[in-house]
């Protein structure tokens, strides 16, 4: 560990590279084997902890909302594989589900790479959210405190937001789809230049609350 500096990811960049990691599902390299694919590879203080346990559960429940959107779920912690293997066996036993996406079983290495061990925090990784994108590209990043557990309909709903603003060009609202000004209705790129800018304040071709502040119906 003394020669590992703790890296925090930046949105832009491309995800580090994991080769060869151990997880429940076999020996995998992130993010190439996820290529042409988004993902979401989520990181939890320990097994066998009533937090993370109802992440797990809450993850699994919507899994067929991420792989709607073409999206993989990846978990990820410093204990060893055999105890994520007990874990989801005793959710599936205890609680009646059965957890199908794979969690690494990462050393200290790995997790300081990817700014998962943070100093005064002990061993264990912290909760972190990262939303990657087909060419790998980190998208979105997402800290939480060990003692608050995510809401994982944001998760999702930040990765159709990710894809809507893509595939169309626009930025989205707080609350999309049920923003308190525009509803599900997306804002367009303000204008830059003042001839674009006049155009917008009386050509009516997109509703404005002023020239920078325009939005629309999805296409």
């Amino acid at each position: 560990m003394e020669n590992v500096t703790t890296q925090m990811p930046l949105l832009g960049d491309r995800f580090a590279e994991l080769k060869g990691v151990k997880t429940t599902h076999g020996v995998k390299n992130i993010p190439e084997d996820y290529r042409g694919k988004w993902f979401v590879l989520f990181s939890h203080p320990a097994d066998f902890t009533p937090v993370c346990t109802t992440e797990f559960v809450a993850f699994q429940k919507r899994i067929d909302q991420f792989r709607e959107l073409g999206c993989e779920l990846i978990g990820l912690s410093v204990d060893q594989v055999f105890s994520h293997i007990k874990w989801v066996e005793w959710i599936k036993e205890n609680l009646g589900v059965e957890i199908t996406f794979p969690i690494i079983a990462a050393n200290d290495e790995i997790a300081t790479r990817i700014g998962l061990l943070h100093p005064g925090k002990g061993s264990n990784t912290v909760r972190a959210v990262f939303i990657v994108d087909p060419e790998g590209i980190t998208r979105a990043i997402i800290y939480y405190p060990q003692e608050i557990g995510r809401n994982m309909d944001e998760i999702v709903r930040a990765v159709r937001a990710l894809q809507l603003s893509d595939a169309e060009k626009v930025a989205v609202p707080a609350g999309w789809p049920e923003n308190e000004l525009i509803g599900d209705e997306v804002i367009i790129p303000p204008a830059t230049d003042v001839v674009e800018a006049e155009r917008r304040k009386t050509g009516g071709e997109f509703d404005c609350f002023d020239w920078w502040f325009c939005h629309r119906k999805r296409s």
